[in-house]
């Protein structure tokens, strides 16, 4: 079918014959008129709308994830419930029903509490991938928009620029320095530079230089083209159907637990093998010495812990949502207990991202502007009063200003009842300036129209702009803004007061620009230069010969809550150093004022980096507190030589220039809102609000994170390890099993489910940013948590033994006996709980009146417990199945005393293993 055959037809009828077309075979205007756009204004609203009902959103088919069956039987595959469901079938081969269902039943149990709590973790993982969505900017009515590149339709006008990801596959209509990172589909492993002309039809994907495809990356330049497929259509949805983005609950501490488990496995093995032995060689009869062994195995078998660490893992990722930082990748949620380091950028994450000019210095004259944010409310004062634009002598100042409005590709726009930017904030607050002079945006773009442009490029500093000036003279001007450095190598006159041309002086201009940056302002400098009539721009252009315009100096003012929070990661032992592209006097009078540095001595900037040698660089890099006016391979560089000192680094980033220094950190945190999907692909965080105080609430979040786990280990273990110890030592010592093998699965069960769980969902200690980082090169199960297990191991041990030996040798009633070891047992539990939680903490603080979140989940489990136990001692039926008889209400006193001293042992163990 012929271009000219399709394009005589309506767009529905001919959809299928669209998505199969070669179109870099066809010429720009072909391609525009075969998709029924438009190659300037694009697609109508309305036409957009109805080819997205048409065709569908642009997102890739999803794969049909496991079933729900198989991720189930899953559940089954850890070798701590081998042995118990082969322990189960041995007992059931002796036809020990009782004790059999109860394995098999526990072992059930246990597996679907895992399975709900892995559905849980990977569902709100999941849901929380799909809350970063990726944008694209594009032409719709004519008019400037971004929208979910879900949204996009064939036919749409793309505009690219560095940094983006290419959204859907793209047929170029022009380019501006164009290079496109296309590994991931052709493995070309450099940028492609790219080209709007028509190709033959066997030109390879690879060499389709007027093409863009979807999941690519603009590496450097512009570029505007249309929509030619979208979804599974495109070359990467041909490909593979899907980029898959799996949830993995996999982290370094998860694989620990189960290598800790597997060795778990061949511990326990190797005491029931002994067991079965010691028995045999006492001449117990080998059922009695096998059920002994079997009591062994199950109370060791921690069945809870694998589930405990997924679940913990996925309350924080959830908490860490919810205050505005998205975990993309779940390690990160272990990394941020260790950081010891966050290097971030100033603009928008430190500060409010709503720049606003506040000081102009043009034609050697100084002005100040009233008013701040984006709406256009002040004026332009010189001397405290209003400047008359009428009145001679601000032609410097009027040219400054004009420049800043046409110099710059951004707009404000008034939507639900507020001035919002679309664009870059310093562009912004040079077009609100610009309103406050009168001037607006549309009438000065209609009367000076931009012909072509430079965009800003970060080795090069600048943004330059062609416009027709005068055609009947010929004459076109062209503006130029950027760094002062960029700028002023360029010029070699000026306005003066009166207008007039003048020679330029630089030093007189950079002490301005010194007088401006101690006051925390960001300074951009402008120039102009009229050229003859002509159709492009290049950069040879304006290499010289300039007029310098002016300096308007902007600010950002810093987060209230960011100053808070940069005090908050101080007092953790976190250092905060600032990195970013700004003057190093701006940078520093910022970093000032929220306390992130107090001397000269710990600015440096990018040149002096540059000068300095590998160890140099290094002890700048751990001294320096500031570095200003950086390249974006000395962001890596920082990196690195921070992690060479042992630094755990965290590093935020927006930008394409960002990426490799992102990858490089420990942690790399991009901005969700203004931060280039390179940067978001690169980062292991997101932030949502792009706002350091979020960083700050992760490392937080992350430490409770840590803890919370460490408490269930501390918990869960000592539970294990008591009950093993007691069955081993009855064996040894040839005396009445002190608790069955039923009854232990009874006790791991109620422990697991009731009393562990809870601590998932602590809330974290008000100590958590008041501690030093944790070493990341420290065991989990070492020193001072080590210590604490083996202690609470031995007083439950002496619990569940000394209670069986003294109710058995006063009344020789082994079912009272071990149904007050387990109620003694139990009741330890719940105090040791009591003892690590923040329940008691939280309540007595809430007490005293001050608002802080209490810790119900201990509460509620602990009622649950007492509720099951007070069945499984009380109730006849329970009394049948696990052997156990009633007690009276003194006796079951007597069992919470027994537990009670545990809560002065947790007391003196906090001293030396501080758990909150």
């Amino acid at each position: 079918m012929t271009a000219d055959t399709i394009a005589t037809n309506t767009f529905a009828q001919t959809t299928k014959d669209l998505l199969n077309y070669e179109w870099h075979t066809l010429s720009e205007q072909k391609v525009v008129q075969t998709l029924a756009s438009h190659p300037e204004a694009g697609l109508t609203h309305e036409e957009a709308t109805k080819r997205h009902q048409q065709m569908g959103a642009n997102q890739l088919t999803g794969k049909s994830g496991k079933s729900s069956w198989l991720r189930f039987l899953e559940q089954f595959n850890q070798p701590l419930l081998y042995i118990l469901l082969t322990a189960g079938v041995v007992t059931l081969l002796l036809r020990d029903w009782l004790d059999a269902g109860v394995i098999f039943g526990v072992t059930l149990i246990n597996v679907i509490i895992g399975y709900i709590q892995e559905s849980k973790a990977e569902g709100a993982i999941a849901a929380l991938s799909k809350a970063v969505t990726t944008e694209a900017t594009l032409i719709r009515n004519g008019q400037k928009t971004r929208l979910a590149s879900a949204e996009l339709v064939l036919g749409d006008l793309v505009l690219l620029a560095s940094g983006d990801k290419v959204p859907a596959d793209l047929r170029l209509l022009s380019v501006r320095g164009l290079q496109v990172d296309e590994s991931a589909l052709t493995g070309e492993s450099v940028p492609v530079e790219k080209a709007t002309a028509s190709l033959a039809v066997e030109t390879p994907l690879a060499e389709r230089s007027n093409m863009v495809y979807a999941g690519s990356f603009v590496s450097f330049g512009q570029a505007e083209g249309i929509v030619v497929a979208i979804a599974d259509a495109t070359e990467t949805g041909r490909i593979s159907q899907l980029i898959e983005s799996s949830t993995n609950l996999k982290t370094p501490l998860t694989r620990n637990i189960d290598k800790f488990s597997k060795s778990l496995l061949y511990v326990i093995l190797g005491l029931a093998a002994l067991t079965f032995a010691v028995g045999l060689g006492q001449g117990e009869s080998w059922i009695d010495v096998f059920k002994a062994s079997v009591a062994l195995i199950v109370s060791a078998i921690p069945e809870g812990l694998p589930a405990i660490v997924t679940v913990t893992l996925a309350i924080g990722v959830s908490r860490m949502a919810r205050r505005k930082a998205i975990i993309r990748k779940l390690p990160a949620v272990e990394t941020l207990g260790s950081t010891t380091v966050i290097c971030s950028d100033k603009t928008g994450t430190l500060t409010e991202n709503q720049m606003t000019v506040q000081k102009i210095y043009a034609g050697g004259q100084h002005y100040t502007v009233s008013g701040i944010g984006y709406a256009p409310d002040g004026e332009i004062l010189m001397d405290q009063q209003p400047v008359d634009f009428n009145a001679d002598g601000h032609i410097a100042l009027w040219e400054s200003l004009e420049a800043g409005l046409l110099c710059n590709d951004s707009h404000i726009e008034w939507g639900n009842g507020q001035w919002d930017l679309v664009g870059t904030p310093t562009e912004g607050a040079l077009i609100t300036a610009a309103n406050k002079a009168g001037m607006t945006q549309a009438n000065l773009e209609q009367e000076l129209r931009r012909i072509d442009t430079i965009p800003f490029e970060s080795q090069f500093q600048y943004m330059a702009t062609l416009h027709e000036l005068d055609a009947k003279r010929s004459l076109n001007v062209i503006y130029l803004k950027g760094s002062v450095e960029a700028i002023l190598q360029r010029c070699d006159r000026m306005f003066d007061a009166q207008g007039q041309l003048a020679r330029l002086n630089p030093a007189a201009v950079e002490q301005e620009v010194a007088d401006m940056a101690n006051q925390g302002l960001r300074v951009l400098a402008f120039a102009s230069k009229e050229v003859a009539t002509k159709r492009s721009l290049n950069r040879n252009d304006i290499d010289q010969g300039l007029v310098f315009l002016g300096l308007q100096g902007i600010i950002d003012p810093p987060r209230e809550e960011a100053i808070a929070a940069v005090k908050a990661c101080q007092s953790a032992g976190i250092q905060v150093k600032m990195i970013t592209g700004d003057h190093a006097l701006t940078a520093a009078a910022i970093a000032r004022q929220m306390g992130i540095c107090s001397t000269e001595a710990q600015v440096f900037t990018g040149r002096q980096l540059a000068q300095m040698d590998e160890k140099e660089f290094a002890q700048a890099a751990e001294q320096g507190m500031v570095f200003a006016r950086v390249a974006p391979e000395q962001k890596l560089h920082l990196v690195k030589a921070l992690q060479s000192q042992g630094e755990i680094v965290a590093m935020t980033g927006d930008g394409v220039n960002d990426a490799p220094a992102l990858k490089q950190a420990d942690i790399g945190v991009a901005m969700g809102i203004a931060g280039a999907e390179v940067a978001k692909e690169s980062a292991d965080m997101l932030l949502t609000d792009d706002n350091f105080a979020s960083i700050e609430a992760a490392v937080e979040e992350g430490r409770g994170v840590y803890r919370n786990l460490r408490k269930a280990i501390a918990f869960l273990l000592p539970i294990n390890v008591g009950e093993s110890m007691t069955i081993l030592i009855a064996i040894l010592l040839a005396t009445a099993l002190p608790i069955l093998p039923i009854q232990i699965l009874w006790l791991n069960m109620v422990s697991s489910i009731a009393l562990i769980a809870p601590l998932a969902f602590e809330p974290k200690s008000g100590q958590v940013m008041q501690q030093p980082p944790r070493n990341p090169r420290e065991r989990l199960l070492s020193g001072g948590l080590l210590q604490r297990i083996i202690v609470i191991s031995v007083f439950n041990w002496l619990v569940i033994f000394g209670m069986f030996q003294w109710i058995l040798q006063t009344t020789g009633n082994e079912p009272l006996a071990r149904t007050m070891a387990i109620n003694g047992l139990v009741a330890a539990e719940v105090f040791y709980l009591l003892s690590i939680s923040q329940f008691l903490p939280s309540l007595v603080v809430r007490i005293q009146g001050k608002r802080t979140p209490v810790a119900y989940a201990p509460a509620i489990g602990i009622v649950i417990v007492v509720i099951l136990q007070c069945l499984f001692s009380q109730w006849s039926m329970m009394n049948q199945v696990f052997d156990t008889t009633p007690l009276t209400f003194i006796q079951a006193l007597i069992c919470m005393g027994v537990g009670l001293p545990v809560v002065f042992i947790a007391l003196i163990l906090q001293r030396f293993d501080p758990l909150n």
